[in-house]
Protein backbone atom coordinates (compact mmCIF):
# COMPACT_ATOMS: atom_id res chain seq x y z
CA UNK A 1 0.00 0.00 0.00
CA UNK A 2 1.42 3.20 -0.97
CA UNK A 3 0.65 7.01 0.60
CA UNK A 4 -2.57 8.39 -0.56
CA UNK A 5 -3.25 11.45 -1.27
CA UNK A 6 -5.18 13.22 1.35
CA UNK A 7 -4.42 13.91 5.54
CA UNK A 8 -7.33 13.81 7.89
CA UNK A 9 -7.55 14.27 11.26
CA UNK A 10 -9.01 12.67 14.55
CA UNK A 11 -12.17 13.31 16.82
CA UNK A 12 -9.98 12.72 20.09
CA UNK A 13 -7.20 11.62 21.95
CA UNK A 14 -7.40 7.98 21.17
CA UNK A 15 -8.24 6.20 17.80
CA UNK A 16 -11.98 5.04 17.43
CA UNK A 17 -12.81 2.03 15.19
CA UNK A 18 -14.36 3.95 12.67
CA UNK A 19 -11.70 6.44 12.57
CA UNK A 20 -8.91 3.29 12.32
CA UNK A 21 -11.18 1.72 9.03
CA UNK A 22 -10.70 5.49 7.37
CA UNK A 23 -6.71 5.23 8.16
CA UNK A 24 -6.71 2.26 5.99
CA UNK A 25 -8.57 3.74 3.43
CA UNK A 26 -5.78 3.54 0.28
CA UNK A 27 -6.73 6.85 -0.42
CA UNK A 28 -5.55 7.95 3.23
CA UNK A 29 -1.36 9.64 3.65
CA UNK A 30 -1.45 11.59 6.73
CA UNK A 31 -2.81 12.60 9.68
CA UNK A 32 -2.79 16.17 11.48
CA UNK A 33 -2.94 16.56 15.17
CA UNK A 34 -4.54 19.17 17.38
CA UNK A 35 -4.72 20.43 20.76
CA UNK A 36 -7.75 18.05 21.65
CA UNK A 37 -5.57 14.95 20.67
CA UNK A 38 -3.15 15.82 23.30
CA UNK A 39 -3.35 14.95 27.03
CA UNK A 40 0.19 13.75 27.71
CA UNK A 41 4.08 12.97 25.97
CA UNK A 42 3.73 9.69 26.76
CA UNK A 43 -0.44 9.54 25.31
CA UNK A 44 1.29 11.00 22.29
CA UNK A 45 3.90 8.87 21.39
CA UNK A 46 1.25 5.66 22.14
CA UNK A 47 -1.19 7.41 19.33
CA UNK A 48 1.48 8.09 16.92
CA UNK A 49 2.72 4.59 17.04
CA UNK A 50 -0.92 3.46 17.15
CA UNK A 51 -1.23 5.37 13.42
CA UNK A 52 2.20 4.55 12.10
CA UNK A 53 1.13 0.47 12.70
CA UNK A 54 -1.64 0.59 10.61
CA UNK A 55 -0.15 0.24 7.28
CA UNK A 56 2.99 0.26 5.71
CA UNK A 57 4.27 2.80 4.12
CA UNK A 58 3.33 4.43 7.86
CA UNK A 59 1.01 7.28 7.47
CA UNK A 60 2.89 10.64 7.82
CA UNK A 61 2.08 12.23 11.21
CA UNK A 62 2.12 16.55 11.50
CA UNK A 63 0.60 19.00 13.57
CA UNK A 64 0.90 23.10 13.50
CA UNK A 65 3.71 23.64 16.28
CA UNK A 66 5.38 27.01 14.96
CA UNK A 67 5.14 28.91 18.19
CA UNK A 68 3.66 31.30 19.68
CA UNK A 69 -0.37 30.95 19.25
CA UNK A 70 0.00 28.60 16.84
CA UNK A 71 1.26 25.33 18.93
CA UNK A 72 -0.92 22.45 19.30
CA UNK A 73 1.05 20.32 22.19
CA UNK A 74 1.51 23.11 25.24
CA UNK A 75 1.93 20.88 28.15
CA UNK A 76 5.23 19.32 29.00
CA UNK A 77 6.30 20.32 25.76
CA UNK A 78 8.45 23.74 25.67
CA UNK A 79 6.50 27.05 24.79
CA UNK A 80 8.11 28.41 21.30
CA UNK A 81 8.26 32.54 20.84
CA UNK A 82 6.36 33.95 18.02
CA UNK A 83 8.64 33.74 14.94
CA UNK A 84 8.87 37.60 15.17
CA UNK A 85 10.51 37.20 18.81
CA UNK A 86 13.39 35.83 16.41
CA UNK A 87 13.16 38.54 13.73
CA UNK A 88 13.53 41.30 16.67
CA UNK A 89 16.75 39.30 18.06
CA UNK A 90 18.05 39.22 14.95
CA UNK A 91 17.50 43.11 14.43
CA UNK A 92 19.92 44.19 16.95
CA UNK A 93 21.96 41.04 16.64
CA UNK A 94 22.04 39.40 13.48
CA UNK A 95 24.25 36.54 14.49
CA UNK A 96 22.74 35.56 17.86
CA UNK A 97 19.22 35.72 15.82
CA UNK A 98 20.32 32.81 13.76
CA UNK A 99 21.91 30.79 16.35
CA UNK A 100 18.68 31.34 18.75
CA UNK A 101 16.21 30.11 15.19
CA UNK A 102 18.50 27.27 14.51
CA UNK A 103 18.40 25.80 18.46
CA UNK A 104 14.62 26.58 18.90
CA UNK A 105 14.21 24.77 15.34
CA UNK A 106 16.36 21.43 16.74
CA UNK A 107 14.15 22.04 20.22
CA UNK A 108 10.76 21.68 17.99
CA UNK A 109 11.53 18.77 16.36
CA UNK A 110 13.44 17.16 18.97
CA UNK A 111 10.61 17.05 21.02
CA UNK A 112 7.90 16.27 18.33
CA UNK A 113 10.46 13.38 16.99
CA UNK A 114 10.46 12.19 20.40
CA UNK A 115 6.87 11.50 20.12
CA UNK A 116 7.21 9.82 16.47
CA UNK A 117 5.74 13.36 14.81
CA UNK A 118 7.25 13.52 11.54
CA UNK A 119 7.19 16.92 11.31
CA UNK A 120 5.25 20.29 12.20
CA UNK A 121 3.81 22.73 9.30
CA UNK A 122 6.13 25.14 9.76
CA UNK A 123 8.68 27.73 9.44
CA UNK A 124 5.88 30.68 7.94
CA UNK A 125 7.55 32.07 5.07
CA UNK A 126 5.37 35.15 5.26
CA UNK A 127 6.31 38.48 5.63
CA UNK A 128 5.38 40.81 8.55
CA UNK A 129 3.04 43.33 7.56
CA UNK A 130 0.30 46.12 8.93
CA UNK A 131 -2.42 44.35 6.73
CA UNK A 132 -2.62 40.99 7.94
CA UNK A 133 -4.05 39.81 11.77
CA UNK A 134 -3.65 36.14 10.87
CA UNK A 135 0.19 36.33 10.06
CA UNK A 136 1.25 39.04 12.52
CA UNK A 137 3.50 37.90 14.82
CA UNK A 138 3.76 34.02 13.27
CA UNK A 139 6.28 36.00 10.76
CA UNK A 140 10.03 36.65 11.34
CA UNK A 141 10.11 40.43 9.85
CA UNK A 142 8.88 42.25 7.10
CA UNK A 143 12.30 42.22 5.60
CA UNK A 144 12.09 39.50 3.04
CA UNK A 145 16.18 38.72 2.91
CA UNK A 146 15.78 38.51 7.31
CA UNK A 147 12.64 35.99 7.10
CA UNK A 148 15.12 33.43 4.34
CA UNK A 149 17.83 33.21 6.61
CA UNK A 150 15.89 32.78 10.13
CA UNK A 151 13.86 30.57 8.12
CA UNK A 152 16.67 28.33 6.72
CA UNK A 153 18.49 28.53 9.93
CA UNK A 154 15.09 27.56 11.89
CA UNK A 155 14.91 24.26 8.90
CA UNK A 156 18.79 23.60 9.68
CA UNK A 157 18.10 22.74 13.25
CA UNK A 158 15.03 20.64 12.53
CA UNK A 159 16.90 18.36 10.01
CA UNK A 160 19.65 17.83 12.25
CA UNK A 161 17.12 16.93 14.81
CA UNK A 162 15.60 14.58 11.89
CA UNK A 163 12.63 16.09 10.98
CA UNK A 164 11.64 17.86 7.13
CA UNK A 165 10.34 21.20 6.76
CA UNK A 166 7.14 22.82 5.14
CA UNK A 167 7.37 26.95 4.43
CA UNK A 168 3.97 28.49 3.71
CA UNK A 169 1.48 29.99 2.66
CA UNK A 170 2.76 30.47 -0.78
CA UNK A 171 3.49 33.03 -2.41
CA UNK A 172 2.62 34.78 0.76
CA UNK A 173 -0.60 35.93 2.52
CA UNK A 174 0.91 38.90 5.03
CA UNK A 175 -0.60 41.38 2.11
CA UNK A 176 -4.08 40.63 2.61
CA UNK A 177 -6.39 41.73 5.45
CA UNK A 178 -8.75 39.20 4.90
CA UNK A 179 -8.72 35.80 6.96
CA UNK A 180 -8.87 32.90 4.61
CA UNK A 181 -10.32 30.50 7.37
CA UNK A 182 -13.45 33.27 7.21
CA UNK A 183 -13.25 34.44 3.59
CA UNK A 184 -11.16 34.75 0.00
CA UNK A 185 -8.49 37.38 0.43
CA UNK A 186 -7.68 38.65 -2.81
CA UNK A 187 -3.90 40.11 -3.30
CA UNK A 188 -4.31 42.85 -6.19
CA UNK A 189 -0.22 43.49 -6.93
CA UNK A 190 1.36 42.82 -10.12
CA UNK A 191 3.16 39.95 -10.49
CA UNK A 192 7.01 41.20 -10.63
CA UNK A 193 6.03 43.01 -7.05
CA UNK A 194 5.11 39.35 -5.81
CA UNK A 195 7.74 37.80 -7.21
CA UNK A 196 10.74 40.41 -6.21
CA UNK A 197 9.64 40.34 -2.53
CA UNK A 198 7.13 38.22 -0.86
CA UNK A 199 8.68 35.14 -2.60
CA UNK A 200 12.15 36.03 -1.94
CA UNK A 201 12.00 33.96 1.37
CA UNK A 202 10.47 30.95 -0.37
CA UNK A 203 12.96 31.27 -3.43
CA UNK A 204 16.00 30.89 -1.01
CA UNK A 205 14.26 28.07 0.75
CA UNK A 206 13.48 26.31 -2.35
CA UNK A 207 17.23 26.63 -3.30
CA UNK A 208 18.10 24.94 0.13
CA UNK A 209 16.03 22.52 -0.73
CA UNK A 210 13.27 22.57 1.52
CA UNK A 211 10.85 19.42 1.67
CA UNK A 212 7.85 20.73 1.64
CA UNK A 213 5.46 23.81 0.68
CA UNK A 214 1.65 24.48 1.48
CA UNK A 215 0.11 27.42 -0.69
CA UNK A 216 -2.26 30.09 0.68
CA UNK A 217 -5.69 30.13 0.03
CA UNK A 218 -5.66 33.76 -1.58
CA UNK A 219 -6.28 34.47 -5.26
CA UNK A 220 -3.69 37.32 -7.00
CA UNK A 221 -5.59 38.06 -8.91
CA UNK A 222 -2.84 39.55 -11.35
CA UNK A 223 -2.10 35.81 -12.30
CA UNK A 224 -5.08 33.82 -11.66
CA UNK A 225 -8.54 34.18 -10.36
CA UNK A 226 -8.11 30.79 -8.64
CA UNK A 227 -6.41 30.78 -5.10
CA UNK A 228 -2.81 30.05 -5.18
CA UNK A 229 -3.91 25.83 -4.14
CA UNK A 230 -5.73 25.62 -6.65
CA UNK A 231 -4.19 27.18 -9.28
CA UNK A 232 -1.36 25.38 -11.91
CA UNK A 233 -0.22 28.76 -12.82
CA UNK A 234 1.14 29.33 -9.39
CA UNK A 235 2.14 25.47 -8.16
CA UNK A 236 2.96 24.37 -11.70
CA UNK A 237 4.30 27.25 -13.84
CA UNK A 238 5.92 29.27 -10.69
CA UNK A 239 6.69 26.79 -7.88
CA UNK A 240 7.62 23.99 -10.03
CA UNK A 241 9.02 25.18 -13.03
CA UNK A 242 10.44 28.86 -12.20
CA UNK A 243 11.52 28.10 -8.77
CA UNK A 244 12.80 24.27 -9.28
CA UNK A 245 11.14 22.93 -6.35
CA UNK A 246 11.00 19.41 -6.13
CA UNK A 247 9.44 18.39 -2.48
CA UNK A 248 5.86 18.00 -1.69
CA UNK A 249 3.05 20.37 -2.19
CA UNK A 250 0.42 20.40 0.44
CA UNK A 251 -2.88 21.85 0.37
CA UNK A 252 -3.92 24.46 3.56
CA UNK A 253 -7.15 22.82 4.56
CA UNK A 254 -9.75 22.56 2.14
CA UNK A 255 -12.56 23.03 5.15
CA UNK A 256 -11.43 26.71 5.54
CA UNK A 257 -13.94 28.97 4.01
CA UNK A 258 -11.57 30.34 1.20
CA UNK A 259 -11.55 26.77 -0.09
CA UNK A 260 -14.81 26.55 -0.77
CA UNK A 261 -14.84 28.63 -3.97
CA UNK A 262 -13.79 25.05 -6.33
CA UNK A 263 -17.56 23.79 -4.69
CA UNK A 264 -18.12 20.64 -2.26
CA UNK A 265 -15.40 18.83 -0.51
CA UNK A 266 -14.54 16.41 -3.09
CA UNK A 267 -14.76 19.20 -5.73
CA UNK A 268 -11.75 20.81 -3.95
CA UNK A 269 -9.85 17.89 -3.48
CA UNK A 270 -9.93 16.83 -6.85
CA UNK A 271 -9.23 20.68 -8.06
CA UNK A 272 -5.95 21.12 -5.32
CA UNK A 273 -4.91 17.70 -6.81
CA UNK A 274 -5.46 18.44 -10.46
CA UNK A 275 -3.20 22.36 -9.96
CA UNK A 276 -0.31 20.34 -8.50
CA UNK A 277 -0.68 19.77 -4.56
CA UNK A 278 0.41 16.20 -3.57
CA UNK A 279 -1.32 15.75 -0.48
CA UNK A 280 -4.80 17.58 0.18
CA UNK A 281 -5.63 18.25 3.81
CA UNK A 282 -9.66 18.05 4.96
CA UNK A 283 -9.99 18.86 8.93
CA UNK A 284 -13.02 19.36 11.59
CA UNK A 285 -15.04 17.21 8.93
CA UNK A 286 -14.78 13.33 9.39
CA UNK A 287 -17.92 13.58 6.89
CA UNK A 288 -16.40 15.48 4.08
CA UNK A 289 -12.96 13.59 4.65
CA UNK A 290 -14.99 10.38 3.99
CA UNK A 291 -15.93 12.16 0.61
CA UNK A 292 -12.69 12.86 -0.30
CA UNK A 293 -11.69 9.20 0.56
CA UNK A 294 -14.23 7.81 -1.97
CA UNK A 295 -13.45 10.51 -4.31
CA UNK A 296 -9.94 9.84 -4.45
CA UNK A 297 -9.53 5.90 -4.08
CA UNK A 298 -8.06 5.11 -7.36
CA UNK A 299 -5.53 7.88 -7.32
CA UNK A 300 -2.46 7.23 -7.36
CA UNK A 301 0.37 8.98 -8.47
CA UNK A 302 4.73 7.26 -8.55
CA UNK A 303 6.00 10.99 -8.46
CA UNK A 304 3.97 12.24 -5.44
CA UNK A 305 5.00 8.78 -3.61
CA UNK A 306 8.37 9.86 -4.03
CA UNK A 307 8.14 12.75 -3.06
CA UNK A 308 6.39 11.79 -0.04
CA UNK A 309 8.37 9.02 1.52
CA UNK A 310 10.24 11.67 1.99
CA UNK A 311 8.73 13.55 4.88
CA UNK A 312 9.29 10.66 7.02
CA UNK A 313 10.93 11.85 10.36
CA UNK A 314 14.32 10.49 10.96
CA UNK A 315 16.49 9.36 13.87
CA UNK A 316 13.78 9.87 17.01
CA UNK A 317 15.32 10.13 20.70
CA UNK A 318 13.60 9.75 24.09
CA UNK A 319 13.69 12.91 25.93
CA UNK A 320 16.30 11.92 28.14
CA UNK A 321 18.85 11.79 25.34
CA UNK A 322 17.41 15.09 24.32
CA UNK A 323 18.03 16.77 27.52
CA UNK A 324 21.31 15.05 27.61
CA UNK A 325 22.12 16.71 24.06
CA UNK A 326 24.70 19.93 24.40
CA UNK A 327 22.17 21.59 22.20
CA UNK A 328 19.31 21.78 24.73
CA UNK A 329 20.89 23.84 28.22
CA UNK A 330 21.71 26.32 24.90
CA UNK A 331 17.96 26.03 23.28
CA UNK A 332 16.86 26.94 27.40
CA UNK A 333 19.46 30.12 27.15
CA UNK A 334 17.46 31.14 24.04
CA UNK A 335 13.96 30.63 25.57
CA UNK A 336 14.64 32.75 28.80
CA UNK A 337 16.47 35.22 26.28
CA UNK A 338 13.44 35.23 23.56
CA UNK A 339 10.88 35.71 26.99
CA UNK A 340 12.73 38.99 27.46
CA UNK A 341 11.98 40.08 23.70
CA UNK A 342 7.74 39.36 24.25
CA UNK A 343 7.72 41.36 27.62
CA UNK A 344 10.22 44.04 25.99
CA UNK A 345 10.61 45.36 22.46
CA UNK A 346 8.11 43.08 20.84
CA UNK A 347 5.46 45.12 20.23
CA UNK A 348 2.85 43.56 18.10
CA UNK A 349 -1.14 43.09 17.92
CA UNK A 350 -1.85 39.62 18.59
CA UNK A 351 -4.93 37.53 17.42
CA UNK A 352 -7.49 37.32 19.86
Amino acid sequence: MSHGPLMLDLQGPRITPEERELLRHPAAGGVILFSRNYESPGQLQALVEEIHALRRPPLLVAVDQEGGRVQRFREEFSELPPAAALGALHERDPRQGLEAARHLGWLMASELRSAGVDFSFAPVLDLQTPFSQVIGDRAFSSDPLVVGRLAFAWCQGAREAGMPSVGKHFPGHGNVAEDSHHELPRDERPFETIWNHDLLPFRHMVENNIEGIMPAHVVYACCDERPAGYSPFWIGEVLRKRMGFQGVVFSDDLGMAAAEVAGGPADRARAALEAGCDMVLVCNDQKAAAQVLDELKACSDPVRQVRMARMHGTHARSREAIHEDPCWPRAMDFLALLEGELHGDLDLELES
